[in-house]
């Protein structure tokens, strides 16, 4: 969670960088909420379709993939729920 903060962190830096005038603290906050929410977005669409990439496997390597894509499941739904206890 912390590298998404980061992540979103920075961002929100290089934003406030291309700026004529810098954000106000309370407009940096809204900034990296915004681009946090993004980020987690599109891991989440990341880690869906890497879940839809394994089930499309070949029949004979289906139980390895719906391994592989119940995996995936268990992490999103710790990612969101770690994501929700932050809030």
């Amino acid at each position: 969670m912390d590298r998404l903060y980061e992540i979103a962190e920075e961002a929100t830096k290089g934003v406030n960088a291309l700026l004529n005038s810098p954000l106000t603290p309370e407009q940096t906050k809204s900034v990296e909420q915004i681009i946090e929410r993004a980020v987690i977005k599109a891991l989440l669409e990341g880690q869906h379709r890497a879940v839809d990439a394994a089930l499309h496997a070949p029949e004979a390597d289906q139980d390895v993939a719906h391994k592989i894509a119940t995996a995936i499941r268990q992490k999103n739904d710790a990612l969101i729920a770690n994501l929700s206890s932050l809030r």
